[in-house]
């Protein structure tokens, strides 16, 4: 008989999680439990269905729990809620009073959106964009709607805002921050993204929280900086933290920056002691950053599923570990992409490390090739090691391959100086100039050193 592993949570890291250890152990019991009515689909997707560039809901869930059970063997309980975590006997309990033996359990509960503690946070017509449910919630609200309030200038909510804007709808976005995509982007290069969601048609009010949301039974109107903006209901896209539900039951630690503390191998700690056949994965966590010592967050559905991997391999026996990571990130902001890896100036700031930073303006093809869009990069490099610390890309197409190309040189503890004289690059007209743009960024930082 194999071992029982259950899996708490259904999304990217806890499904990868369950079809690893399945993958790892063929006469493996794995069972799955989770609160959410649908699996294996990617919140990130939600904001694209809604503009219509995706045909519906439907689509972006990959497989179903007959799908699973069928052609993987993994038992998935929807809708149930896990209520007790025995450590000691090995058990779970749901909400129907049922228990589970493990030998192995992997924690993959996810992250809830936070909601600002204001007025009228819980009136009808406040959305927030996480689950296949909160999709549709707000495709119905959508439906007679003339104006919306998107809280929170993100790149979820700049997504959601272009999205509904090109829906037909008049969107106002209010950002607590003096900038969009505030933390892991530049001022500079933020204005770029601005700017083009004004063109949009988009109005923005930073630097002014949300006092409150007001209605008759509904939402009618969002109040910010004493200012009243009228709308038809409210997008909540204001940042995501751990859900800490089952991790506090468990008794596990919970580090500095409001999630749970794991080893590499992304075991839990009690009390400072490992805790055997416990393992996490996903938003849930924090991890090692690649850049500066010292733990970091990456809730990002590809950190999700390397996280998934490891936490999987684990729980069925094997040996893993997760390395740092530079959280490089993609965002589809209407025809506008926007990436970073690594970290920004403010972050860079936060650590008090002395760097300088590089930036070049281009095109995405040879300048004599027809439909080259404009592309903008930044990075930024240690003044003592010479070490990449991060770069930040906005562009018309083609940016998800020269974030990974500079992610790959910072998980490296690459130079400047030989970013620009050893990594190579493929080069055609079409997809890129003869030396390409990341370079030349690369050399103007190099050239400050």
């Amino acid at each position: 008989m194999g071992r029982k592993i259950i899996v708490i949570g259904a999304g990217a890291a806890g499904m990868h999680a369950a079809s690893t250890a399945r993958a790892k152990s063929k006469d493996a019991e794995v069972t799955v439990f989770t609160e959410d009515e649908h699996i294996a689909y990617s919140p990130c997707a939600i904001p694209f269905v809604l503009e219509g560039k995706i045909k519906n809901f439907e689509s972006i869930v990959m497989h179903t729990p007959d799908f699973y059970q069928k052609e993987r063997n993994i038992t998935v309980h929807t809708k149930t809620k896990v209520t007790g975590v025995d450590m000691d006997k090995k058990t779970v309990t749901t909400q129907d009073g049922k228990q589970y033996s493990y030998d192995a359990i992997v924690v993959a509960t996810g992250g809830t959106v936070f909601i600002p503690p204001v007025e009228g946070s819980k009136l009808p017509g406040v959305f927030t964009v996480r689950t296949v449910n909160d999709g549709k919630a707000i495709q119905k609200a959508m439906k007679g709607a003339k104006s919306v309030v998107v809280a929170g200038a993100g790149v979820i909510g700049l997504e959601m805002a272009v999205g509904l804007k090109h829906a037909g709808l008049d969107v106002t976005v209010i950002e607590m921050f003096p900038q969009v995509i505030p933390r892991i982007f530049d001022s500079d290069m933020a204005a770029m993204v601005q700017e083009y969601c004004e063109k949009v048609g988009i109005k923005f009010v930073l630097n002014v929280p949300i006092g409150a949301i007001k209605g008759e039974g509904k939402v009618e109107k969002v109040v910010a900086g004493n200012v009243e903006y009228p709308c038809d209901f409210v997008i909540m896209s204001t940042g995501v933290r751990a859900n800490l539900e089952i991790p506090n039951m468990m008794g596990l630690d919970v580090g500095a920056l409001g999630a749970v503390r794991t080893s590499p191998t992304l075991q839990a700690y009690k009390k400072g002691r490992l805790v055997k056949d416990v393992y996490l994965c996903g938003d849930v966590i924090m991890c090692e950053s690649a850049v500066v010592p010292g733990p970091t967050m990456s809730q990002l559905g590809s950190s999700a599923l390397r996280q998934g991997r490891v936490a999987g391999i684990n729980a069925a026996g094997g040996y893993a570990y997760y390395p740092g990571v530079a959280s490089a990130f993609i965002s589809r902001i209407g025809e506008l992409e926007a990436g970073g890896t690594g970290l920004s100036r403010g972050l860079a700031d936060y650590y008090g490390l002395n760097y300088v930073e590089g930036k070049a303006s281009g095109l995405t093809r040879a300048r004599y090739y027809p439909g080259g869009k404009k592309i903008t990069v930044k990075m930024l490099v240690d003044k003592d090691s010479h070490k990449i610390l991060g770069s930040q890309i906005v562009g018309g197409e083609e940016i998800t391959g020269r974030v990974n190309w500079v992610t790959a040189a910072i998980i490296k503890g690459v130079t400047v100086e030989e970013f620009v004289t050893a990594l190579e690059n493929a080069y055609c007209p079409p997809t890129s100039m003869v030396m390409d743009i990341v370079n030349i960024a690369a050399e103007d930082a190099a050239s400050k050193l």
